[in-house]
């Protein structure tokens, strides 16, 4: 390895002395010069021809040319022995700022081995314009900058050389700024911007000039930079408002924080001296502060309280814009709100002097109230109509003056048929959506006395048993009145100007309750019909009557009553006698009536078998035929008469008979004449008393009718009645039926049929009777009409002696 190195040490050694020996063979040197920029093939020089070669050697001596260090600028066409450019040749980038700019080129031939010299000189042309440090120069001068202030400016360069360098420099036309260069033979120009007139910033913040360097070439190429001069701010303005006045329309009831207005200013300064602050400086009214706020930093200003149309609609504030230059500077303006009325009030109903209560018989057209209607809202918002409800009732509203009404009777009142009316007045405004509100009335109406107190019948039918206690309460009369107060205080009397009845009937002025003041004997009095008189306490009181009848109903009082012949005397009578002859009748009476007046016979205690009594006839006849030889003796007859009633009352007659022989037929014979002779008279005139009732009763009927229907066709007129106490005898439907009442009288009709002291009893009623009571216990009729009760019959008794 190390034999190696010398070896090779040794081989360079001889190479360079070989070189250094032909360079000094061949100490000829050729120079050329070319045109930077020149194109590939460009010719330069006949480099064989110059150097004394011929072409046709050229390849023989394998010539050849090297560059020392440079690229392969240059070629040598070995055909023709002619050197041309190779590649693109710049001549600022091979030699920079150099004045001479040579390329080293060397010519190497063989056989002999010669080396020849060539210079080729780059000469400059001007392909290089003029440089600026900067394509674009910022400056900053301030707007209070004095005149002829002067700011250097770097200049620019130029890669080429001699002429192709020179630069003269020229500013674009302005108003402020003028160039000045000062010449420099050792360095480059210096360069000033001078100032020729005062900047303002708000006029042209920023300035932009063009400089320009143009070189001495041909032809002549030019460089350029951009001076954009920012005029500093001096706080030479004030911030101004776009408006002095702003006016602001808000709604009220605007939410908290909502934008009122953005306030712009303009200051044509910058920086510090541009930033303004607000601040208000006066409200308008004072308490504007609590409803609007001013943001100092945006010039906002928001609702900050409650906006409210009905208490303030306009609001006037002075803000000022100062900004934050040394010394600061203030700007003023005037901010107007006019709020704006919303739908937000409802219409206030207010009720003055109320009349009540009104009386029933007010006039139509009577005020009742005045009523006044408000609504703080204004424009259509503010405007109410005002209506009743419910609709029918008999008042109106009547517009008195705007918002202003009156409450008045529209129809004449009834309290007995509506005593107080429920009003609610409504008023809407006319907003949108409207609002509406009601205010309630209660309109009592006071009772005058106009109604008469009135019983519920024009007439009562009261029963009521003979022998009641004295003070039995029999009946209630109630009369209603629809009035109120003392107006339906009802206060009862018995009418006594037509019959006196104080001693029998007795009615409680409050209550209505009858008493009867007596007992009452069915065979004394059986009606009293008599009128209750109600009047109520107004004034003038009004009066109502209705008739009462009280029918007296028969007890079982009274106990059979036997007349006719003495106990000792006996009847004489002849035998023999046949079967069922008749001896003679038991005569008795009853003061009752009806059933407690039908009298039954019985013989009491009868064993023998030879009589007999008729059950209801009282009439005594022989059981079986009596024999002669049965004559001659007396006997006497025990017989029971006994009433229907309940309980059964009874009596007993002893009937006589005296029983003769034929023989002694002769001397009773005259006496019975005598007897007979009296009788017939006497059966005589009960048959004229007998059709002489029957007449009359007649005629009184007929009487009755008449009246009945004359009554009938003057109801109206409501003539005087006569009452008192009636002789009807009442007698009511037997057991195997009920009958309807046929007149309201009642009358005795006695008749004899062929026996003295014959008695018949006949009743027929009205048949307009509603009520049936039994000691004040009402009886209702049926769906026909008629009372039907257990104990009512119709009977006739004929009693016979």
């Amino acid at each position: 390895m190390l034999a190696w190195q010398a070896d090779s040490v040794k081989g360079w050694l001889l190479q360079l002395l070989l070189l250094h020996t032909t360079w000094e063979m061949g100490s000829g040197q050729l120079q050329y010069s070319v045109p930077e920029e020149s194109q590939h093939g460009t010719f330069v020089g006949r480099i064989a021809q110059d150097l004394g070669l011929e072409v046709s050697e050229l390849v023989p001596r394998m010539f050849r040319m090297l560059s020392k260090g440079r690229e392969d600028y240059f070629e040598v066409n070995i055909q023709n022995g002619i050197l041309f450019v190779n590649s693109r040749i710049d001549r600022e980038e091979l030699c920079a700022e150099s004045v001479v700019c040579i390329i080293h080129l060397e010519a190497l031939v063989d056989k002999p081995l010669r080396v020849f010299h060539v210079q080729v000189e780059i000469v400059d042309i001007n392909d290089n314009a003029p440089v600026f440090p900067l394509t674009e120069r910022h400056l900053a001068i301030a707007e209070s900058s004095v005149r002829d202030a002067q700011f250097p400016l770097e200049g620019a360069s130029d890669a080429d050389i001699n002429a192709n360098s020179l630069l003269t420099y020229k500013l674009s036309p302005n108003l402020h700024f003028t160039l000045e260069v000062t010449e420099s033979h050792e360095h480059s120009a210096f360069l000033f911007l001078v100032l020729r007139k005062p900047l303002d910033r708000e006029e042209n913040a920023v300035h932009h000039l063009l400089v320009t360097a143009t070189d001495g070439g041909q032809p002549q190429l030019t460089g350029t930079v951009q001076l954009i001069i920012k005029v500093l701010d001096a706080n030479d303005n004030v911030p101004a408002f776009n408006q002095s006045v702003y006016k602001v329309q808000l709604f009220e009831n605007a939410e908290n924080g909502l934008l009122v207005i953005r306030l712009n200013t303009t200051d044509l300064d910058e920086g510090p001296n541009r930033e303004v602050s607000y601040r208000s400086s006066s409200f308008s009214p004072p308490n504007g502060k609590e409803k609007f706020v001013l943001d100092q930093e945006t010039g906002e200003i928001h609702v900050k309280g409650n906006i409210d149309f009905e208490n303030k609609n306009f609001y006037e504030m002075q803000v000022e814009a100062q900004d934050k230059g040394n010394p600061p500077l203030s700007g003023h303006c005037k901010v107007l709100i006019e709020v704006l009325d919303v739908n937000d009030n409802t219409p206030e109903v207010t009720v003055s002097s109320l009349s009540v209560p009104v009386p029933e018989n007010s006039p139509p057209g009577t005020v009742v109230a005045l009523i006044s209607i408000s609504d703080r809202d204004s424009g259509a918002n503010g405007q109410v109509t005002c209506s009743l409800w419910p609709s029918g009732l008999p008042f109106k509203l009547t517009s008195t003056f705007k918002n202003y009404y009156s409450l008045v009777l529209a129809e004449p009142l009834d309290r007995e048929l509506v005593s107080e009316y429920s009003l609610v007045v409504l008023a809407q405004d006319r907003g949108d959506p409207p609002l509406s509100s009601s205010s309630s009335l209660e309109v009592p109406i006071s009772d005058v006395n106009d109604n008469a107190p009135t019983f519920a019948q024009t007439s009562y039918t009261i029963f009521v048993k003979e022998n009641n206690p004295p003070g039995a309460h029999i009946f209630t009369v109630s009369a209603s009145d629809p009035d109120v107060a003392e107006n339906a205080l009802v206060s009862y009397w018995l009418d006594e100007k037509l019959w006196p009845l104080s001693s029998y009937i007795s009615v409680h002025s409050e209550s209505g309750k009858l008493y009867a003041l007596q007992p009452l004997d069915y065979e004394e009095v059986k009606l009293l019909e008599f009128q209750v008189r109600a009047k109520d306490a107004g004034l003038p009181s009004l009066c109502g009557n209705v008739t009462i009848q009280v029918f007296v109903l028969d007890e079982n009082d009274n106990t059979p009553a036997v007349s006719g012949p003495a106990e000792d005397t006996p009847i004489l009578v002849k035998v023999p006698l046949a079967a069922g002859h008749v001896l003679g009748k038991i005569h008795a009476l009853d003061a009752d009536s009806g059933y407690n007046a039908w009298l039954r016979y019985e013989l009491y205690g009868a064993s023998s078998g030879l009589w007999r009594v008729g059950l209801y006839s009282g009439e005594i006849s022989t059981a079986r035929p009596l024999e002669e030889a049965e004559g001659s003796n007396i006997q006497s007859l025990l017989v029971l008469v006994k009433d229907h009633g309940k309980p059964v009352l009874s009596t007993t007659a002893t009937f006589s008979v005296s029983l003769v022989a034929t023989a002694q037929a002769v001397q009773s014979d005259a006496r019975l004449s005598r007897t007979v002779g009296k009788a017939k008279p006497l059966a005589d005139t009960a048959n004229l008393y007998l059709i002489i009732a029957i007449c009359s009763v007649s005629s009184l009927f007929l009487l009755v009718i008449l009246v009945y229907v004359a009554l009938r066709c003057q109801s109206q007129a409501k003539e005087e009645m006569m009452y008192g106490p009636g002789t009807a005898t009442l007698v009511c439907a037997s057991e195997v039926g009920s009958w309807s009442y046929s007149n309201r009288h009642s009358h005795i009709l006695a008749g004899v049929s062929g026996e003295p002291g014959a008695k018949s009893d006949l009743m027929v009623f009205s048949p307009n009777i509603p009520v049936l009571a039994e000691n004040g216990k009402e009886l209702v009729p049926n769906a026909a009409g008629q009372v039907s009760c257990s104990h009512l019959y119709i009977y006739s008794v004929l009693a016979q002696n």
